[in-house]
């Protein structure tokens, strides 16, 4: 059965391989295969398999710089042969499941006890019978007949109010999570990334991403799938969500170009070629490795069934490893052709997968690590672990409700020792009243008159447990959180989970982010220090020096990431969309107020004719880049934080656009006068440089602490960051 199962998998990849293949000049398995590949080792892959990124382009039938066509036909076609840009998410549980949940409530179960007893000696009608007369008192054991019409209430009441407790649960839950899932496809749709497509710059939702797509990236980005780098500037990676290390990994396109779904972006830009999306790419893989997508769990169905039918027509001493080896090779990101080689903890290794689970156990640490977690997944634990699975899927309880729970416990334990010790002096009242102070014998033919007593006196110490049951408790809990998400929702707040108005009613301290939280993260500058005056409103560009105004608008249009720029409003009258980093879109909007085009100073100056650019990071509080003047001079621009930036500064653009010394005490000056009034009024200050290089001989770019001073002041700006109206 192993055999056949290998066998159908790898004739289904050879199959797709072939299909892919006809279309585009490579597969989905190679891209994932050369996925795995880092450093070096994958530079070279990808010289002896496409010669370099431009060839796998080629065999993408994309283009570096122009990006795909956008053709229809042919992105249906991309999706169709490497897949969607998605994970299936797991299915949603159903009401039923919801309702079998709030019933594994510990007072809910005292409850329905209780009501069903009680429900049920409701019911009970003792025997007529006439020996009533020489059997004494025993004979005063039957009910009043009201009572005994009546007595079926108390526990249809208590049903009731359990009914009503799960259905109100059951509902909030399932109401809730399906507009937490709408929500969540909603931010999904809204979440874009920049790509290009016929040579435009685009933004696009990331589950329309498809493979072959030119990916622009930029300090802070979260890559949406995995990519081989095309051209970068200083781009620092942060992969510790895959592989643990929290040191940042520098790519280069000839040293490292791999770049991996899910991972940071810390430093620098650059453009990316799509090789894998969806389930094909590393996040994808590893979902799919934790059962997080409904693919797997349909494989899992499958294969237990599969692996069923292997126990009941195969023999016991050939235990079934086959499918572990399927699975390995199809949850990594690689495969191997059949018998050339197995996939063990994501990595290649020679020889064929051991055909007996003891070898396997026997290998290195990591496979049998590796090995593990994926039998669990496909049903091949033991009866233990079985066992222990549906426990792992309970609601955890909030603080109030385990509370609640133990005072039900407490509650029901006292109850029913009371109801225990009525019973026993019922019983022991009737047995001294009867048998030793009336000393009548025990006749058999009082028998059912005394088992009738003995039944009331049942009944009156379930009914001393039931009373003691609080059936109301929860009911009154749940109905109170449930008024407290209506009223939170109209205050636009979606919750997810009832307990969690109780969590935040608990919260005496609430951190909130401030950009785009409480502000509007639209950043605009309002104030600015240029040519030696302080601007209090954006200046008319008339008044600046052309010199200072040239300077200023080709720093700023060069010196940012050109993935951030300003469109057009989308609707008439609206304010302009800022893409990208919006302190840098806030610099644009000055240039743009200055009635100057920043476009036309980056056509002139294209990405790839940058020299050298030293991205922004928590460590320089500054971003540069360098380029090459016609004369074979450079010129660095240089922004960043106005405390940083301005202690690098020796010089300054003075009113007539002319540099001059900038001393000491003149920063000192600025500070009081310039910085510290702004930031009064809330603004964040950035200040803009620049400093020209000879070219003969050329400074040694690496060495940073010599690069990144005695820079030229050209201005100070204020940005504000307008608080949300609300």
């Amino acid at each position: 059965m192993g055999d056949m199962s290998n066998s159908d998998f790898y004739a289904k990849n050879q199959r797709n391989d072939s299909d892919q293949v006809a279309g585009f000049g490579c597969s989905v398995m190679e891209l994932r295969s050369l996925m795995e590949l880092r450093s070096t080792e994958a530079v070279v892959k990808i010289q002896e398999d496409y010669g370099d990124v431009e060839g796998m382009c080629t065999r993408l039938q994309t283009s570096p710089t122009e990006g795909l066509t956008g053709d229809q036909d042919d992105l249906d076609k991309r999706k169709e042969i490497f897949g969607k840009n998605l994970i299936p998410p797991k299915k949603p549980k159903t009401f039923l499941q919801l309702v079998w949940e709030a019933l594994q409530d510990v007072t809910l179960i005292i409850l329905e006890v209780a009501a069903l007893i009680s429900l049920g000696l409701s019911f009970y009608q003792p025997p007529g019978d006439s020996t009533g007369a020489y059997c004494g008192a025993a004979a005063g054991g039957g009910e009043d007949e009201g009572e005994a019409e009546a007595g079926w209430i108390e526990g249809a009441a208590i049903l009731l109010s359990v009914v009503c407790v799960v259905l109100v649960t059951a509902f909030n839950d399932w109401s809730k999570e399906k507009q937490f899932r709408g929500l969540q496809n909603r931010i999904e749709q809204e979440q874009k990334f920049q790509v290009v497509r016929g040579g435009q710059v685009i933004q696009l939702p990331v589950a329309d991403i498809v493979v072959g797509d030119i990916a622009q990236i930029k300090y802070g980005d979260l890559l949406p799938a995995d990519g081989v780098l095309i051209q970068g500037n200083d781009l620092k990676i942060d992969e510790s969500s895959l592989t643990g290390e929290s040191d940042h990994v520098k790519k280069e396109a000839n040293r490292d170009p791999m770049l991996l779904s899910g991972t940071h972006v810390m430093e620098g830009s650059g453009r990316m070629v799509v090789t894998a999306v969806g389930e094909n790419s590393q996040t994808g893989i590893i979902f799919t490795l934790l059962g997080a997508s409904t693919e797997e769990e349909e494989k899992k169905e499958k294969k237990d069934r599969a692996a069923e039918d292997g126990h009941r027509n195969t023999d016991c001493s050939h235990p079934p490893i086959h499918p572990i080896a399927t699975i390995a090779t199809d949850g990594a990101a690689g495969i191997n052709a059949p018998g050339s080689g197995s996939l063990i903890n994501g990595k290649m290794q020679d020889g064929n997968m051991e055909s007996n689970q003891i070898k396997v156990k026997k290998q290195d640490g990591a496979a049998a690590m590796e090995m593990q977690p994926l039998k669990s997944a496909e049903g091949g634990e033991t009866e233990e672990k079985e066992k222990k699975k549906p426990s792992g899927s309970k609601k955890e309880k909030s603080v109030l409700q385990g509370k609640l729970t133990k005072l039900a416990v407490q509650i029901g334990k006292a109850g029913l020792l009371m109801s225990a010790i009525t019973v026993i002096i019922l019983v022991l009242y009737f047995a001294i009243d009867n048998f030793v102070l009336q000393g009548l014998q025990w006749l058999p033919e009082c028998t059912p008159i005394y088992i009738q007593y003995f039944v009331k006196f049942f009944i009156i110490g379930v009914t001393v447990l039931v009373v003691a049951v609080p059936e109301g408790l929860p009911l009154a809990v749940t109905i109170s959180l449930a008024y407290s998400v209506k009223k939170m929702m109209k205050d636009n707040n979606l919750v997810r989970h009832l307990d969690a108005c109780e969590t935040m009613g608990n919260a005496t301290a609430i951190c909130s982010d401030k950009t785009g939280t409480l502000t509007t993260n639209r950043m605009t500058v309002v104030q600015c220090y240029v040519a030696d005056v302080h601007h209090k409103l954006i200046p008319d560009p008339g008044v600046l020096p052309p010199k200072t105004l040239d300077i200023l608008v080709n720093s700023i249009a060069i010196n940012s990431a050109y993935t951030s720029k300003i469109l057009p409003p989308d609707k008439e009258g609206g304010l302009p969309k800022q893409v990208g980093n919006k302190t840098e879109c806030s610099l644009l909007g000055l240039v743009l107020s200055l009635k100057r085009d920043y476009q036309t100073v980056r056509n002139q100056m294209p990405e790839e004719k940058l020299y050298k650019v030293y991205t922004f990071n928590s460590v320089r509080k500054s971003m540069s880049t360098v380029i090459k003047l016609p004369d074979g001079s450079f010129r660095m621009y240089s922004k960043g934080a106005s405390e940083i930036v301005l202690k690098k500064c020796n010089h300054i653009l003075n009113e007539v656009g002319e540099s001059r010394v900038f001393r000491p005490r003149d920063k000192d000056e600025m500070v009081k006068k310039v910085i510290e009034p702004m930031a009064c009024d809330g603004l964040r200050t950035i200040c803009v440089g620049y400093r020209d290089f000879s070219c003969n001989p050329e400074p040694n770019w690496e060495d940073e602490n010599n690069i990144l001073t005695d820079l030229t002041a050209i201005c100070v700006v204020g940005i504000e960051d307008p608080v949300r109206p609300e």
